[in-house]
């Protein structure tokens, strides 16, 4: 069921606390950590705690906290001390979604160039 923990999901682990990962926040709707893979200098997610596969089921089924994503996506850059930060949602293995749990990239620390590769 949508917004219920996926077993076979690896940020629904990270949120249950089975999976490691350098947390930055904390909220009682989000989890933000240091991606594995940066980027960037910095290249932080921002997950909800409830699964959806991707940012518009996320917004579809529960706008306030995709609201809230798109908040501590801000709190973090600020936290970071970023001037210029980019936010990505990529949508479908196409567009690279790697892991299918809504999630928001911060990336900064550099400048980015457009368009992305």
């Amino acid at each position: 069921m949508t917004g219920e923990p996926q077993a076979d999901c690896l940020f629904c682990k990270i949120v249950a606390g089975d999976v490691p990962a350098t947390l930055v926040r904390e909220t009682p709707t989000t989890v933000a950590f240091r991606d594995i893979n940066p980027q960037a200098p910095t290249h932080i997610l921002v997950i909800p705690r409830v699964h959806h596969p991707d940012a518009a089921s996320l917004a579809a089924a529960e706008p306030e906290i995709a609201a809230d994503v798109l908040r501590e996506a801000g709190e973090v850059a600020k936290e970071e001390k970023l001037e210029s930060y980019r936010l990505v949602f990529n949508t479908g293995g196409g567009a690279g979604q790697t892991v299918f749990h809504a999630h928001a990239h911060v990336l900064g620390g550099r400048d980015l160039q457009w368009p992305p590769g």
